[in-house]
């Protein structure tokens, strides 16, 4: 977890968010996967900040990096 990013069980069902908000680091990967750039998503969303999106980015990138994967058979 970083400083910008908490998980509270009240807020969202538990899932990550930007603190002092109820914006999900699920959301705004959503926004910039869905071809929205940061300064895009910063001039819809204005109380956010750089380091907010940045800090999303970096926890998905943690999540990922942790994720177990295990190899399955190939169906032909």
């Amino acid at each position: 977890m970083t400083e910008r990013i908490i998980i509270d069980p009240e807020i969202l069902a538990g899932k990550p968010i930007i603190k002092g908000t109820r914006i999900s680091v699920e959301f705004i990967l959503e926004l910039l996967s869905s071809g929205m750039n940061i300064k895009e998503l910063l001039q819809e969303y204005p109380h956010l900040s750089r380091g907010d999106v940045l800090a999303s980015l970096k926890y998905a990138t943690g999540a990922l990096r942790h994720e177990e994967v295990y190899p399955t058979a190939k169906i032909a």
